[in-house]
């Protein structure tokens, strides 16, 4: 598996900012709506400090209760435009986030997808099945809350709290300084909770994930759960999840609890203070009734943003335990790009000296000093017993992996130096266990060449001799073909397989036995297919039944990861060794 690049490591904060930026034609009028939005809430209790203010005039005379009446109501009238200019803001502000934000998150879900299928299969070999995809939908539930609402919230409470500030200090610096004293307890709290929070919140995005794979290797494997009375098991399985997701939830929820808790004491006790203080403060002459009410009102509007920041830092902390596999997992090194694109194959290709061991079992050598080459139009069969490395030299031919010594070659030209795509849009596969999209027949077989027409698809189908049982389904090609195929027969199945591999027009061929699990009417169907499909192409076979073999140009005898025979099949059939048993045994 590919390391991450060393690169500069920036904050989950600014890592998604970045990604709200890109929508910054949308987001900063947004921001600017909010801003607008948030600085107008200030106004209330400015306008507020008027109507509750002292009724006395400078010389402490009582003012006549219509002028109080009078100021009174354009007070109210004033709050009321500013309630609605600011209901009018919100409305376009709010359109503007939820716009933005789920733009920057399709971005980013698209990011990682495209990054994900440019990953080298070594990555993939060593994912537990279902594993890597329950991650990635529970991380991204967390930043699409962080997105779309979080974010918001910070700027606005950090404007009310700043704009807040202001007011206090304008009425009563001493009281301000006093209020202040406690930021720095809140700050180191902060500090203190919120690296366990981001711990436990990783730690329980972990666990969900696994309980979300046991869900679907379930689903996916239902027959042979089924079939070995394995649902209690299962069952326990999915519970044992849970209960760890459930426990390491809880201990993060104490701590937040107790991170919020402190926060509320030390918060609404330092009001508490600070109004004892101001109340003395007034009583000795030191601040007018009018700046006190304004002190305590702007107060409680500063107390109530610093409030909601426990819960807006919980849930940033939360976002970044979110975060970090995401951007682990954009930071792997993709498949290499480089190499020869204008290369047309002639179908020649060479393994000289190859070595290989997968990495997930370095101490297996796979293949050893393994030499061999294959003219184009040859039709090659490579027979032996299971882990022998058959499978492992498909794997190597289409570039999944790379020999740990040696060198493949196409038409004389290092692998190395022809680009991945290159190479594999010129070969195809015909697996001995098909998988099938969820979709319908024709978009199965036109998998093989996108964009292909209708007449294109049908002319592989009739070639593939799928074409007859197709027009036999109520939908004919439009017939939906279920989750990894299973409304097809195994035989349809292969013959879908082989007019995807048809439509493609490869120049090399990797055929992994086809018909080894298939009835005879199927086996010869699919047997007049695949010649059909072989018919000029090199042709590289993993022949596991004796009729394969036969017509082969040259095989190939693999035997713990080396090869011990090599000619055709009369003549290693004079040589008493490996193939000679395997044909006595059918080669099963």
């Amino acid at each position: 598996m590919s390391a991450p690049n060393p690169r500069k490591p920036i904050s989950s904060f600014r890592w998604i900012s970045g990604y709200l930026l890109k929508e910054k034609a949308v987001f900063i009028p947004s921001l600017i709506a909010l801003f607008l939005t948030a600085v107008l809430s200030l106004a209330f209790p400015f306008f507020l400090k008027d109507l509750i203010g002292n009724p006395t005039d400078a010389l402490n005379h009582q003012v006549a209760p219509e002028l109080i009446v009078a100021k009174a109501n354009k007070t109210i009238l004033l709050m009321i435009g500013v309630l609605a200019l600011q209901a009018i803001i919100a409305f376009f502000r709010v359109q503007g986030f939820i716009r933005s934000g789920e733009s920057a998150l399709n971005r980013l879900r698209s990011d990682l997808f495209n990054h994900l299928l440019r990953l080298p299969m070594p990555y993939f070999q060593e994912q537990r099945a279902g594993a890597l995809s329950n991650r990635v939908s529970s991380d991204l539930t967390i930043v699409r809350d962080t997105l779309i609402n979080t974010v918001p919230q910070l700027v606005r409470h950090t404007v009310i709290l700043v704009g807040g500030l202001v007011f206090i200090f304008i009425s009563s610096w001493k009281l301000s300084l006093v209020m202040l004293g406690s930021v720095p307890i809140v700050v180191l709290a902060i500090a203190f909770f919120g690296r366990k929070v981001r711990r436990y919140s990783k730690a329980a995005q972990d666990s969900l994930a696994d309980a979300g794979t046991v869900i679907e290797e379930s689903v996916q494997g239902i027959a042979d759960v089924k079939a070995f009375t394995n649902e209690d098991f299962e069952s326990k399985r999915y519970q044992t999840s849970l209960d760890r997701f459930l426990e390491v939830t809880i201990r993060g929820a104490q701590n937040r609890a107790a991170f919020l808790s402190f926060i509320i004491f030390a918060l609404f006790g330092t009001i508490a203070f600070v109004a004892w203080y101001g109340t003395r403060m007034y009583a000795n002459g030191g601040i007018s009734w009018t700046n006190f009410a304004a002190f305590i009102l702007f107060s409680i509007f500063v107390g109530a943003s610093l409030g909601t920041f426990p819960e807006i830092i919980s849930q940033i902390q939360q976002t970044t335990g979110a975060t970090e596999r995401l951007r682990e997992l954009l930071a792997l090194d993709p498949e290499r790009g480089d190499g020869n694109a204008e290369l047309q194959l002639e179908g020649a290709l060479a393994f000289e000296n190859v070595a290989f061991r997968y990495s997930s079992r370095p101490d297996v050598q796979v293949l050893r000093d393994l030499s061999f080459g294959v003219s184009p139009g040859q039709r090659v069969a490579l027979v032996g017993p299971s882990g022998a490395g058959k499978s492992t030299v498909f794997s190597l031919i289409l570039g999944f992996n790379s020999p740990e010594a040696g060198m493949v070659s196409f038409d004389q030209k290092p692998a190395a130096e022809i680009s991945l795509n290159t190479l594999r849009s010129q070969i195809a596969i015909v697996p001995q266990e098909v998988l099938l999209f969820g979709g319908s027949i024709r978009e199965n077989i036109e998998y093989g060449r996108p964009g292909a027409t209708a007449e294109e698809i049908e002319a592989a189908a009739r070639q593939a001799n799928a074409h007859d049982f197709i027009a036999t389904l109520p939908e004919g090609y439009d017939t939906l073909v279920g989750p990894r195929g299973t409304k097809l027969s195994g035989g349809q199945r292969q013959r879908l397989a082989i007019a995807r591999a048809i439509l493609a027009d490869p120049s090399i061929l990797l055929l992994d036995e086809a018909t080894s699990a298939l009835d005879s009417e199927s086996e010869r169907l699919v047997n007049e297919a695949l010649n059909r499909l072989m018919e000029g192409r090199t042709s590289l076979v993993i022949a596991h039944r004796l009729s394969t073999v036969r017509d082969a140009d040259r095989i190939l005898v693999f035997s713990q990861g080396e090869i011990v025979e090599s000619g055709t099949h009369d003549e290693l059939l004079t040589q008493n060794g490996t193939y000679r048993l395997l044909v006595e045994t059918q080669l099963v």
